[in-house]
């Protein structure tokens, strides 16, 4: 039984308004495609994490609802229908992510930088959330220092648990990323998010903290795993809101400079609210 904490209105004006904006510049978000819970939270303040390089993903992780298939060809009229979206829904702070493409030579390294290279003249903040590239030096070094302020790669799970929840993904492969991310670009503030829930024990969590935290990252995110249909993970256990607390407890004392973790937090969610706590605006 799904506890009284995990449920949450969702108001249908607020997504078909964010909807038809979306559909008529034939952009993706990652707040549909991965059926987020704050869906509704994030469309009614007019914000999305973009999501690039087609719906479709060479990988098959079983936590995750985006359609693993055949990738769509390349749009590179993308950047210029993103910057649109930022100007129309007067943006600020932009978030972008991709499906992974393990079928481009670059693995899509070059398409982050040509949407970050189009919105610099907004003058908005950017936050990338990448895939691991393969731990590709040169792909890293492009977005590392394509000028985003925040770039992100998500841990997910549990070391023990890749098998069954990342099987083309690798779990040391990750850290190095974040690790990787550090040493091309030392100014750059990165960022890791992983799910609890998903059969994981708590030193376990605590032993993922704090291999992140030695890469040098800055910001982690804590959120509780939902099973997005029959076909995905089942939910091991519903954490109670205390539990998130008790971990960002541990997590800022291992030194995360921010810590989202609560029932609802994703990647994204408040990434602005972290980017202003290491960053504040000058008055």
């Amino acid at each position: 039984m799904v506890p009284y904490w995990l449920k949450k209105n969702l108001n249908m004006e607020n997504i078909g308004y964010m909807q038809e904006i979306l559909r008529n510049l034939h952009l993706h978000t990652v707040c549909e495609e991965a059926f987020c819970p704050n869906i509704s939270e994030c469309f009614a303040l007019k914000t999305a994490t973009f999501l690039i390089m087609g719906r479709y993903c060479t990988r098959n992780c079983r936590f995750c609802n985006v359609v693993h298939h055949k990738p769509e060809p390349i749009n590179f009229k993308e950047p210029d229908m993103i910057v649109q979206a930022v100007k129309y829904l007067n943006l600020k702070y932009v978030v972008i992510t991709s499906v992974t493409r393990d079928d481009l030579p670059d693995f899509g390294s070059s398409c982050f930088v040509k949407v970050v290279e189009k919105l610099k003249p907004l003058n908005v903040k950017i936050e990338l959330l990448i895939p691991d590239f393969q731990v590709k030096t040169e792909c890293l070094q492009a977005v590392a220092n394509s000028g985003a302020q925040i770039i992100g790669h998500n841990i997910e799970t549990v070391k023990r648990l890749y098998p069954q929840a990342r099987p083309q993904a690798d779990y040391n492969r990750s850290l190095n990323v974040l690790k990787s991310l550090k040493h091309l670009n030392p100014d750059l503030i990165t960022k890791s998010g992983i799910m609890v829930g998903l059969g994981e024990t708590q030193n376990e969590v605590i032993d993922t903290m704090n291999d992140i935290a030695q890469t040098g990252c800055d910001i982690l995110t804590i959120g509780q795993y939902l099973q997005p249909s029959k076909d995905h993970l089942p939910v091991t256990k519903f954490l109670d809101p205390s539990e998130f607390e008790h971990y960002k407890s541990i997590a800022k004392k291992i030194g995360f400079k921010y810590v989202e973790s609560s029932v609802f937090t994703r990647s994204s969610y408040h990434a602005e609210n972290a980017y202003n706590s290491l960053v504040p605006r000058k008055t």
